[in-house]
């Protein structure tokens, strides 16, 4: 089972960097996901392959025409949050705050009741489990926030569990679908998504691909744009990270696509058997 998802956000929308941080600073940067966005779409109706996208609210109101595109053309829309804050540095409160009004400015456009949440940067850990209580409360039945190995921010590596499962804490029930790993040399290594994705070539892409019997992949808009600017405050580990292999994405992905089934969340949900499932009880 291969699940094809986006994260929906622009191009500097980047974690852990104090020039990106909020949404003051965010308009000094040029906008780029319209045309981020075009070439995705491009890729996805031609090869007619669904996605799931998860959707950050600021850019709900700020291109409601995307939003309404990913709707009307039968394409999963899940929530990022609403503006794209590491989830482990909010207070219960505010991250209330934050998830009612991504899901409104969603619903609002869509009219559909919205199923599915990604914390920005695969925030959700150990230390802020209380999440889980609070996306059931607020209507959420499937998570896709766990990523269970170790990682610069966020990574739950003692979730211990990275296929499909049900997640019980503190009397309430979520259906998961973590990060796959895929191991090498007794370690977990990750491969489907982000920069994972641009390091790796294609051949070892495609050789853990066949050895897997789940993947949940994750692009952004960005890992598509190679002509995006560099924001020269970030390090040069966060700059390799950040610009690396941008030039041949979208072909990798193409090849992908056309190599391999893609569902989206939505159908991958439909697909598991949910009473037979792992229980993780945190």
């Amino acid at each position: 089972m291969n699940i094809l998802t986006f994260d929906i956000e622009e191009w500097f929308h980047i974690l852990d960097n104090d020039s990106t941080e909020n949404h003051i600073q965010w308009l000094k940067y040029e906008n780029r996901l319209k045309q981020n966005m075009d070439m995705i779409f491009k890729l996805l109706d031609d090869i007619n392959v669904k996605a799931t996208f998860f959707c950050l609210g600021w850019v709900v109101r700020k291109y409601p025409e995307i939003i309404n595109y990913i709707n009307n053309n039968g394409y999963e829309v899940a929530t990022h949050s609403d503006m794209h804050q590491l989830a482990y540095k909010q207070h219960r409160k505010v991250y209330i705050e934050d998830l009612k009004r991504s899901i409104g400015s969603i619903e609002d456009i869509t009219g559909k009741k919205v199923r599915a949440y990604r914390a920005p940067g695969f925030s959700l850990k150990e230390e802020n489990k209380w999440v889980f209580e609070i996306l059931v409360e607020n209507g959420i039945e499937i998570d896709s926030s766990i990523f269970p190995a170790r990682r610069a921010h966020g990574g739950f590596p003692s979730f211990g569990h990275a296929q499909p499962a049900s997640v019980e804490f503190n009397g309430i029930r979520l259906k998961e679908f973590p990060i796959n790993l895929f191991p090498v040399a007794m370690k977990p290594l990750i491969f489907s998504g982000g920069g994972y994705f641009r390091l790796f070539p294609y051949s070892a892409i495609a050789h853990m691909m066949r050895g897997s019997d789940y993947v949940m992949t994750y692009f952004h808009p960005r890992d598509f744009d190679k002509n995006q600017p560099v924001i020269k405050e970030l390090s040069m580990l966060r700059k390799f990270k950040s610009y690396y292999g941008l030039g041949t994405t979208l072909q990798k992905l193409e090849r992908l696509i056309n190599e391999f089934e893609f569902i989206d969340l939505d159908a991958a949900d439909k697909k598991v058997n949910w009473d037979s499932a792992p229980v993780i009880r945190l």
